[in-house]
Formats: structure tokens, sequence, C-alpha cells
């Protein structure tokens, strides 16, 4: 059977030469009960602690290397990754089984030509400890700390200033709580907290209503509470933006962009499973989360229907509240989804264009009187509020509604709400509301 290093390298090598994503690899490899909670944890840590770190790594790495990094093998590079990570990040692994054992990997996996190199740069780790960048500018010295692509620092600090921009960065990285939505159609807060404490579990209840905060939890399905459909995992983030819709019984909601269905499943439990919630995704394949989550939670209000959010469908209907929450960069949740830092520029820069076309298309099912939560879960202002205002300015039939005024702003004027990690222990988020003007 194969070490838990062993594993760690080949799901990291699958990263680096299919870019696959760590979550998917991850899960691919630790099913079926083949190590123990001990060594999956390990696995985990070192897998997404590479992953996010690989910025701060090669900057180490090349400090101590004659060639480029691209020109090593990728089973090379990834080993040293790996060496790097658990001397500089990894408290409780030893020097020498750092090295000693990164060294063993470079002979099982065909290449201990390079087994020298790998030892000798990783004693030179070992020995300087975390280096970084000595006469750089405060965003340059971040993007290696940080281990955050420059141009993202450059887009933050533009929209949101430089101290926000670096604590954003600084939030990237490190170990992310796990943050549950109670089914209120089931059970409350306390006793939720109780039978969780009971399995196991370190909860307590969370800095927005109906939420716990858990750690160590190990595999969440395995949870009796789970299983009886006592909550769901939401962070605080996507909880206030299906507060902010202050959905209400009896109400016809549309989820537009809906898989897999975090925001229908809290929204019908704020109008207590009575009214209509038509949950839509353009992929077919991923409406069975959300009627599968929606049956194990007891939520009979959801319908779900495969759509194109782009393109108006007339069968849908009017209704009393939408939440727009469209496909986006996701530099809100780099640290939850450590690849999406590494997404291009260009990448980023062709989405509000398709966001504006599906809010516009949305907007087209409201009623007279309701309201369209418009969200993201990026922080870059070019998919947030510059279409937000651009909307309002070429639909004089909506008017804003601010949104959640007793959050903490970071700073911004207006109606809108940017989420923040370091200032409100979420992931970032945007949130904004606007209002279908009645007749008068």
């Amino acid at each position: 059977m194969k070490s838990s290093r062993e594993a760690a390298f080949e799901i990291l090598l699958k990263i680096h030469k299919d870019k696959a994503y760590s979550n998917l690899a991850l899960d691919a490899s630790l099913d079926g009960g083949k190590f123990s909670p001990v060594e999956r944890g390990f696995i985990s840590a070192l897998v997404y602690g590479v992953t996010e770190r690989i910025i701060t790594l090669d900057y180490q790495l090349s400090k101590y290397l004659s060639q480029p990094l691209k020109k090593l093998k990728p089973q090379v590079l990834v080993i040293l990754r790996m060496g790097a990570y658990q001397l500089l990040f990894m408290d409780k692994i030893p020097v020498s089984a750092a090295v000693n054992e990164s060294v063993k990997l470079t002979k099982s996996c065909g290449c201990a030509f390079a087994s020298g190199l790998v030892n000798a740069v990783l004693r030179k780790v070992a020995k300087n400890g975390l280096v970084l960048p000595e006469n750089a500018d405060e965003i340059s010295r971040a993007s290696i700390e940080y281990s955050c692509p420059k141009w993202i620092l450059d887009r933050w600090k533009k929209d949101y200033g430089k101290e926000n921009a670096i604590n954003i960065a600084k939030n990237t990285v490190g170990a992310v709580e796990t943050v549950l939505r109670v089914n209120t159609l089931k059970t409350d807060t306390e006793s939720l907290v109780s039978l969780l404490s009971d399995e196991g579990v370190d909860a307590k209840e969370g800095s927005v209503e109906n939420s716990v905060v858990i750690s160590k939890a190990g595999s969440l399905r395995d949870l009796t509470a789970y299983k009886d459909g006592l909550f769901h995992v939401q962070d605080v983030a996507s909880q206030l933006c299906c507060k902010a819709l202050d959905a209400k019984e009896g109400e016809r909601v549309l989820d537009i962009c809906s898989a897999p269905g975090g925001k229908a499943f809290t929204t019908a439990q704020y109008m207590k499973n009575h009214g209509e919630i038509v949950a839509c995704d353009i992929y077919e394949g991923r409406l069975h989360l959300i009627d599968s989550g929606a049956e194990r939670l007891s939520i009979d209000i959801i319908t779900t229907k495969e759509n194109d959010a782009s393109i108006l469908n007339s069968d849908l209907g009017e209704f009393d509240k939408i939440i727009c929450d469209v496909p986006c960069a996701g530099l809100g949740v780099i640290r939850r989804k450590p690849e999406i830092k590494f997404k291009s520029m260009a990448e980023v820069d062709k989405l509000p264009e398709i966001q504006y076309a599906i809010l516009n298309i949305a907007s087209k099912y409201l009623k007279l009187g309701g309201v369209l939560i418009y969200s993201t879960c990026s922080l870059n202002k070019d998919e947030n509020e510059n279409i937000f205002y651009r909307f309002l300015k070429e639909n004089p039939d909506f008017e804003p509604v601010k949104v959640l005024p007793d959050v903490k702003r970071a700073g911004e004027q207006g109606d809108t709400l940017t989420l923040m990690p370091h200032l409100h222990n979420s992931d970032g988020f945007f949130i904004s509301a606007l209002r279908r003007r009645k007749s008068n």
C-alpha cells in the first residue's frame, strides 16, 4: 500500500500535469477508505498547502537552483514543492523526515538521478527558512508571501486600496473554518450544536443567525446530523445573501444559476417551506445536486429546471424575488479553491459582459415591486459594482435597495455590500439589490 506522501505526490502530479482541481483529485484518490483519518488529514493538508503556496514555494526553490524551475522534470518539481512546504509550513514535521522522505520519493518515482539535487536544495531551505524579497514594494512582497499573482493584487489595490488588497491576499492561505446553515425546518442552532458535539465535532454558534461553525469533523456525510438533514454547508457570505433577499412565505422565487443549490435551500427555510422556488441550471447533470439536497433537507417547494440564464424563457413566468448569483471569477473564494488564483487576466476580463447579459435576462422575470439580488463570489468591481450601476443607468424602471445596512462596510459608498475575509470572517462576496418600480 502506498504511503501518505506517495498518495499526495500522485495527486499533486495530476494537478500539475492535467490541470486537475485539487478537491476533485483528492476525493478520487481518498475515496474507498484506503487511508486512516490521520493519513487523510495529512494528505489533504499537503495537497491543499502546496497548491495554495506554489508562488511562495517556487520563489524559495529558485534561490537554490542553477536552472529555471520549468526545466525540471514535473516529478522532481512536485517533490521539491512538497518538501519545501513541509519544511516551511508544517511545524510538526521533523526536518529529517521532510528531506529524507522527499529523497525516497525521488528514487521511487524513477528520478533517482535527481536525489542529490533534492537533498541539497531542501537542506538549504531548511537552513534559511522562509525567504522574502527585501527591496520589493509591499504589493510585490505580498505576492510572494501569500502566493498571489501580482495582477490580482494590483486589481484589489485599485478597487479596494492597498491595505485591503494585502489583507485579502493574506486570507487566501491557511486553514478555513467550515460553516453550516441550520435547517430550521427540522431543528435549531442550540440543538444542532449539541448533536454535533455528541458526534465528536467541535461546534459552536456562528456569527450569523442559524449558522454553526465546526472543526475536526472528518467526513460530514458520515454524521447522523447530516444524514438526518439537519444542516447544509454554506459560508457566512452566502447566508447573508439569502438574508438580503428576504423571501417570505407564499412568494414565488427564482434562483437562476442555482446549482449546487445552497441559496435555494436557505431561502426555502426562510419561507418556512411554503411558496415556490424555481432552481435553474444550464447543465442538467447538476440539477440532481439540488434535488438530492432538497430531499435530504425535507424541502418540497423547490422545482428544478434546465435553463440557459442568458436566454429569455417565457415559460418561467414572473417572480416576487430573484437570486441572480452569476458565474464569476471566484476571486473571493480563493481560500477554498486555490486554483482560482492561477486564472489568467484575460479569463477574468471576459466575464462582465456574460454577467451583464444574465442580469438583463433575469430582470425580465421580476414582478412590479419585486426584488432581485445580484451577487458574485468575486472581489472585482468590474464584475460587481460596475455591472450593478450600469444596469441602473440603462434601466430606469429599476431602483437600488440598500443591502443589509447594519453590516460593516469596507469603506464603500452606496447601496451595495462587499464582504471581505479579514473584515467579515467570510468568503469574499458582493451583494446588491434591485427593485422593479411600481407604476405611479
